[in-house]
Order: C-alpha cells, then sequence, then structure tokens
C-alpha cells in the first residue's frame, strides 16, 4: 500500500486550500481524501507529477456527490495553474472509479464525528435533524482531525476511532465510549499517537470562527484553511520527542556510585 508521502501530505493540505477557495463542504474534502488515500492503494507506482491530477480529480468527484452546486469542470482545470486540461480529469476520473469500483458514500472520518458530538450535545427534546452542538467546539475538533489525517499512521485506524478519539479530547472518555460504543482498549492506542497533535493544536490557539457571504446556517461545515503542513512538522516533532526523550545534560546527570 502507498502510504502519505511528503507529497501527498502537500496534495492533500492543498485539498484544503481549494476547498476554502470555493467554499465546499468539511464532508465533501474528507470524501476526496478517501477516495485519494483508498486509490492510492489500489496503485503500485504513481509519478509525483500525477499526485495533483488525482487529487484534484477526487474532489471533482466529491463535489459532485456532497455538493448542492459542485464547482463546474472548467473551474477544476483552472485551479491547477493550467497544469492539467478538461479532458485529463474526466479520463482520471474514470479511471478512479473503476478502482473504486464506484464505493463513493462512505462515513467519512468528519461525519462519525458530527454524529458522535450531536449525540452527546442531545436532549430528550432534541430535534435530531438540526444541529445540537456548539459550532465553535465544533470547529475546534474539526482542526484536529484535519491534522491528523495528514499523519501517515492515521491509516492505521478506523475513521470511528479517529472521530472518537478527536471527542475525547473535548468531553469526558467514558461519555465518549458510551455513545460510540468503543471500548477503552479499542480507543486508548489512537488517544495516545494522537496525544502530540493535541499539543500542537493547543499551541496555536483556538481556531477562529469564520464568515462566509454565501453561506448563512453552515458556516462551520465548511472546510477552512489553515498552515496545518507546519503544524504537522511539529506535531512530528512532538512524536519524536515522546518516543525518544532528550537524554539531560551533563550537569543534570548523577552519579550513581
Amino acid at each position: 500500500m502507498i502510504h502519505k508521502t511528503a507529497f501527498t501530505n502537500q496534495c492533500v493540505c492543498w485539498f484544503h486550500q481549494v476547498s476554502d477557495e470555493y467554499t465546499l463542504h468539511r464532508q465533501t474534502f474528507y470524501l476526496a481524501q478517501d477516495y485519494f488515500d483508498r486509490f492510492m492503494s489500489t496503485q503500485s507506482d504513481v509519478e509525483k507529477s500525477m499526485l495533483q491530477l488525482i487529487g484534484i480529480t477526487c474532489l471533482f468527484v466529491a463535489s459532485k456527490m456532497e455538493e448542492a452546486c459542485p464547482p463546474k469542470l472548467w473551474q477544476m482545470a483552472y485551479i491547477t495553474a493550467g497544469t492539467y486540461y478538461k479532458e485529463e480529469i474526466l479520463k482520471m476520473e474514470l479511471i478512479i472509479l473503476k478502482a473504486l469500483r464506484w464505493n463513493l458514500c462512505p462515513e467519512t472520518a468528519v461525519s462519525w464525528l458530527q454524529l458522535y458530538f450531536q449525540m452527546a450535545s442531545m436532549s430528550v427534546d432534541s430535534d435530531l435533524l438540526e444541529p445540537q452542538f456548539p459550532q465553535d467546539a465544533y470547529i475546534q475538533m474539526t482542526r484536529l482531525l484535519d491534522l491528523c489525517i495528514l499523519s501517515i499512521n492515521s491509516l492505521d485506524f478506523q475513521y470511528r476511532v479517529l472521530a472518537a478519539s478527536v471527542l475525547c479530547h473535548f468531553l469526558q472518555q467514558e461519555a465518549v465510549e458510551k455513545l460510540s460504543g468503543l471500548s477503552k482498549d479499542v480507543l486508548q492506542p489512537c488517544l495516545n499517537w494522537m496525544a502530540p497533535f493535541v499539543e500542537t493544536v493547543g499551541r496555536c490557539g483556538r481556531a477562529a470562527t469564520r464568515d462566509f457571504a454565501s453561506v448563512k446556517d453552515d458556516g462551520h461545515n465548511i472546510q477552512t484553511h489553515t498552515d496545518y503542513m507546519t503544524m504537522l512538522k511539529d506535531a512530528c516533532k512532538n512524536e519524536a520527542d515522546s518516543q525518544f526523550p532528550t537524554p539531560p545534560s551533563s550537569t543534570e546527570k548523577t552519579d550513581a556510585h
């Protein structure tokens, strides 16, 4: 399986930028990321020059699945700065759809997160079809999830486990275990792995809410972009430091004899 590399990380991070540019929903981004990962897992040798074409095609397909008014084909070609033409995107679209066997409606990590948070926020009289959770808190959660899925090791965990683990950093773990049906034994490895990412997000402060001229009540569901690559480098450094602690200086060492 071809895992995320520095180049594929940049491609997925580029998804964030395009999603922000065209005011696409979070689910659109996460569908595109899922298509990208699953397609790459079917390939044995992909040239770096093809990653952007694969990426924009995945986002194009995801947009048609999720958006009420998806970007046009020419807009997707335009965002590649003339690198690829409409015909190339259409050709790649068919290749990807065949590789995915037309399985285009998975439950993504963000859809699991929204479901869990909705359940945790509901009362007896709540309307299931209306968001019950505070939007600001949801935005903080999605930023952590956005960062985590850039890591190669996120592929070691099911989407529902990733989502529940994110929620555990905002709600009591016992409550998350109950509403998700996932045991502590299942969640703990992911929680341990996620700790360096939580540390990085914590140092960056709270994510700011944004207003969108074309979106009235759904702003929390719009995928936004920040400098995730810098955050990922910091999180990976935190991860490495936790595995290989810095040895004490000579002045801190004590004589064991």
